[in-house]
């Protein structure tokens, strides 16, 4: 075998290797996994001056390796872990899909995304023009917290990237906004929102600050609002989720130098044939804003939960409405 003719090279190699190795997680096995390619191996080896001669071809490194135990292990994705309600959550919202099918149900889906710095940083993807960036962000000044609304039918992506904390707030807020880009016909028509959402800890259906902003935004509208939420591990599953995939692969490559960047180059990417609407926030919004017990008893009144899934499905009517 190559590791008993060429003993100080293989020294070597399994130093080499211990220095990118795992145990195996589950300690069911003996066996060491790596990170360490073939070629990477080969490449590293000649550095410390060991000649071709006495290297094995890539092939034969992988044989090797993989025989004393040091083997290339797939990255797997973890399961959604599942609660007790996973299922009758899901069924829950095709049901609640199917009976939206009326023209007078808008859907939509809601979520924030990761906190977006601005500054002259890498964020992967490949580029025609300057491909010099800093290593790292630490430090950075300036950053900015999407926040997107998609309607389900019509493809309309509506982004807010707020300046100052992601709270109920500025959630709230940014409804606002996006109901007041609405056209007037559209609002006339529409009698019921349905907002999926995830089970962010600014949006969840026990937040009592988002839950009050949000009785008071279907008051302002007019308009019965049903919040569904998906289970915890699942946001994936939010259709908005689609649109911020679409956004990191618009400006991968590009470097938000500044705010102005950020927003140009969002107005650019297309959801379904249609560029969004995209506003900046600079509303200063405080975190950790709670509702007292007595004030959250007058909105816990206001709130129709699902019989067996009272935090998955929460319906809200307008003042004035049975």
């Amino acid at each position: 075998m190559w590791e008993k003719k060429h003993p100080e090279v293989a020294q070597a190699l399994w130093e080499l290797a211990e220095s990118h190795a795992q145990q195996d997680p589950t300690f069911r096995t003996t066996l060491s996994f790596t990170r360490l390619t073939a070629e990477e191996a080969i490449k590293q080896l000649r550095a410390q001056g060991f000649a071709d001669d006495v290297l094995p071809s890539r092939s034969g490194m992988s044989r090797v390796l993989n025989r004393n135990g040091y083997r290339l292990r797939p990255v797997l994705k973890a399961k959604p872990q599942k609660i007790p309600e996973t299922d009758a959550i899901f069924a829950n919202i095709r049901e609640r899909d199917r009976d939206s099918q009326d023209e007078a149900v808008m859907r939509l889906s809601m979520d924030c995304k990761a906190t977006v710095k601005i500054g002259d940083y890498s964020r992967g993807g490949k580029t025609r023009g300057d491909h010099r960036a800093a290593d790292h962000d630490m430090g950075c000044e300036e950053k900015h917290k999407p926040f997107g609304v998609v309607n389900e039918d019509s493809g309309s992506l509506h982004l807010s990237f707020g300046s100052s904390a992601k709270t109920s707030d500025f959630i709230i807020d940014s409804l606002y906004a996006w109901w007041e880009r609405q056209a007037p016909e559209e609002r006339a028509r529409v009698t019921h929102l349905q907002i999926k959402a995830d089970n962010g800890p600014e949006s969840n259906g026990r937040r009592t600050q988002f839950l009050k902003r949000m009785v008071q935004f279907a008051d302002h509208i007019g308009k019965s609002i049903r919040l569904l939420y998906y289970p915890p591990y699942h946001s994936k599953y939010n259709p908005v989720e689609r649109c911020w995939g679409i956004l990191e692969k618009h400006w991968n490559g590009a470097k938000l130098t500044d705010t102005q960047m950020m927003l140009e180059w969002a107005k650019t990417m297309t959801w379904k044939g249609v560029h969004p609407v995209v506003e900046l926030s600079r509303t200063v919004h405080e975190k950790g804003v709670t509702v007292a017990k007595e004030a959250m008893q007058a909105v816990e009144s206001r709130l129709e939960r699902h019989p067996l899934l009272p935090k998955w499905d929460i319906l809200i009517r307008p003042v004035g409405t049975v």
